[in-house]
This record gives C-alpha cells, structure tokens and sequence, in this order.
C-alpha cells in the first residue's frame, strides 16, 4: 500500500524535481509552473474552496496533484446530485479529495512518476481519505491510455462497457464525452484549411465558408499571437474579454488577471492567443495553450458581439494553426454540440470516483454502469451527425 505524506504547495518541490517526473503524454497543464501560478495568484486556497493537499510518495517516486474540496465548482465532473443524496440521508458529502487539475476539464496523466502496483495506489488512497476525514476521493479526466482505467473497467465492446469489479474498496469509472478534431487520423496530415474543408459533405462545407466570410463581411479581422509576441497588454486586452463573458451571466471568473499574466511570463511558449478586432480596435479573444501534439482551447470572451466570431476565434483558427504547425489533436474544451459540425468527433472521458461510505460507492457503481450506457449512445448518436463524406 502506498502511504502519502502531503504538499501544501507546489513549491515545494522543486521545478526541476517536478517537471522531471511528468510523464511523456502530460499536457501543459500539469507542469509546475501552470500550477504553481494557480496557487502563488490565490486562485486555488482554502478561501476558495481549493485547499492544495499534493500526495507525495514516501520515497518521492510518485507525485499526485491534488486538493481537498468542500464545493464541486470548477471540476467539469458533475456530482451535485451525489452531494444532494447525501445531504438527505443527513451526512456531510465535503470535504472530499480531488486529484486533478483545477478549472481544466483536460484529460491527461494525474500522477508524476511510475505507480507500481495500481490496486496499492488505490488502497493507499482509501486509507488517506478515511484517515483524514475526507468522504472519498475523486481522479477527473484520466487519460484513455492509462492503466488506471484498464484496472478498473472491463473490454468495451462498439455498444456497452461493463465494470469488471464492484468492490467497495475499488474506484467507479464514470464516461464522459467531448468533441476533438484530428489531423487525418487516417493519413498525411491536412496540407490546408480547404483540403480539411474537402472532407465535408457539400452542404455542410457551404455552411461552414458561409460563416467564415460573414467575418469579413463584418470588417472584422483576426490574428495569432504566440511565444514572446504576447504582449501584457494583450493579456490585459484578453482578460477584459473573458471577465466581461462571466458577468454578462452575473457569475465572476474563477481566474485572475494576474494568474494569466504569470503564464505569459513561464509558459508563454505554450500559449497561443487569437485577438479579433473591428474598426474600433479589438473586439474579442481567445486563449489556446499547446505541446508538440495537442492544441487545447481554453479560455474566451468578447466585448461585442458579431455574428460567427466565436466560431471563427475558438474554432477556425485553432484548425489552421494545428495544420500548420502539424499538431494531431485540438481539444476546444468541454462540452458544446455546435462543435459536431465544425468536425469534431465525440471522443469519451474518464473519471474515478471512491466514497468511503460503502452503501454510496455501491450506489455510484450502479450510477456509472448505468449512466455509461446513454453516454454512449449519445456518443453513437453525434457521430451520425459529422460533417464528412461517409467514406
């Protein structure tokens, strides 16, 4: 079993320490400096619900970023309901511990180092959690590939996934589904947006080139800035944008200005920001980071509203910038069935779940099992709906 101590800080461990330990498929936002920016900016604390508790190994092999929480907001993995049903049974659902990343519903590795013995990791998790007083434990967005999810599920067949264990003291696998673009998954990568555009269906390419000329038709233009020609400005220009898209829906930004002008100055190599400007000036934008694979589309907002900008700021030039740079995958982030006609294809998430309760975990099993199988069908059901020619 592993036995964790506990992280206050990120900082804590060295950067060089820390980076070493990501592993080969870990996307931007595991790296020390996404994360030690949430916390040096106070975007993740106790006062807002995000206390950091990072579980470290007791040899130092094995990193976990995680948090205890005494809210759901900000996971992107809906357990509201679990919370509910708690609270009418009398019981308190939080804290709870969350083992993930703040505010990024990206899937991705969610441990530094190698696990050695899967089922230990997970006792070891059980045991911190009742030692702690923590109701259970939660592992959001796991990435496909990982053998976190393979020792929890059985095969999945094209219609239906069946747990291959129900014991309280394993976790539950919950789907989820969002919509990624590919590359030509099938062959050479595009050479052109026109050449991806010639994989659609006639009427759903008119569509498409229909909304993109109604920007020029609005004397709009728009631009990609990446690396050191982000400028504070623009970060400053950018987050007006995308704090002013919160209070339009009478709710405040989880993030802070200065947290994303602590990413322009240590991961600004990463990032990617699309700006929209009308004959006034700039008008909207839109916040990508990405690795040498993967494009993921983070963050937006706009200070006016014009008829397919979103579309064009958030999609269309996420699609080109990944042709040109060759990138295989833009993640454009969660949710969204606007985006299945745009061309990106359902693809199916992963979380683990454990409550230290054994009646609730048993019940989240049966929740999962059976919430899978609509996922899936709606997945079926969206794919019906791509824009490609059917060969």
């Amino acid at each position: 079993m592993y036995v964790f101590s506990t992280l206050n800080s990120v900082t804590e461990v060295p950067a060089d320490e820390w980076n070493s330990k990501l592993p080969p498929s870990a996307t931007p936002f595991l790296s020390h400096e996404f994360l030690s920016a949430l916390e040096e900016t106070g975007c993740v604390s106790a006062e807002t619900g995000w206390t950091p508790c990072h579980l470290i190994s007791e040899d130092r092999s094995l990193i976990l970023p995680a948090y205890i929480k005494t809210h759901s907001y900000g996971e992107y993995v809906f357990d509201w309901s679990w919370a509910e049903a708690y609270a009418n049974h009398g019981l308190d659902y939080y804290p709870k511990l969350l083992i993930g990343i703040p505010f990024t519903p990206v899937p991705g590795p969610r441990a530094l180092g190698h696990i050695d013995d899967i089922q230990a990791l997970f006792t070891g998790l059980n045991a911190f959690c009742e030692a702690r007083g923590l109701t259970g434990w939660h592992m959001n967005f796991v990435n496909s590939s990982s053998d976190l999810l393979s020792s929890v599920s059985a095969k999945t067949s094209t219609k239906t996934s069946v747990m291959s264990s129900t014991s309280a003291d394993s976790p539950a696998l919950r789907d989820g589904c969002q919509f990624i673009w590919r590359n030509r998954p099938d062959g050479l990568p595009y050479q052109s947006f026109d050449e991806y555009l010639s994989t659609f269906v006639s009427r759903k390419r008119k569509t498409l080139l229909k909304e993109r000329r109604k920007i020029a038709e609005q004397e709009l233009s728009l631009k990609r800035l990446t690396g050191a020609d982000i400028s504070a400005d623009d970060i400053g220009f950018f987050y007006h944008c995308y704090r002013d898209t919160y209070l339009q829906r009478r709710s405040m930004p989880y993030l802070s200005e200065e947290f994303f002008q602590k990413l322009r100055e240590t991961m600004h190599q990463q990032m990617m920001l699309v700006i929209a400007e009308d004959s006034d000036g700039p008008c909207a934008a839109a916040l990508c980071f990405h690795d040498d694979d993967t494009l993921y589309g983070r963050y937006w907002g706009c200070i006016k509203d014009y008829d397919a900008l979103h579309f064009e700021a958030c999609y269309y030039q996420g699609i080109e910038f990944c042709i040109e740079r060759e990138l295989t995958a833009f993640n454009p982030g969660t949710q969204g069935e606007h985006k299945i006609s745009r061309g990106f294809a359902p693809e199916f998430t992963h979380s683990l779940h454990w409550l230290a309760h054994p009646g609730f975990q048993d019940a989240v099993q049966r929740f999962t099992s059976e919430e899978r199988q609509h996922i899936q069908a709606y997945a079926d059901d969206a794919r019906t709906l791509l824009p490609f020619h059917r060969e």
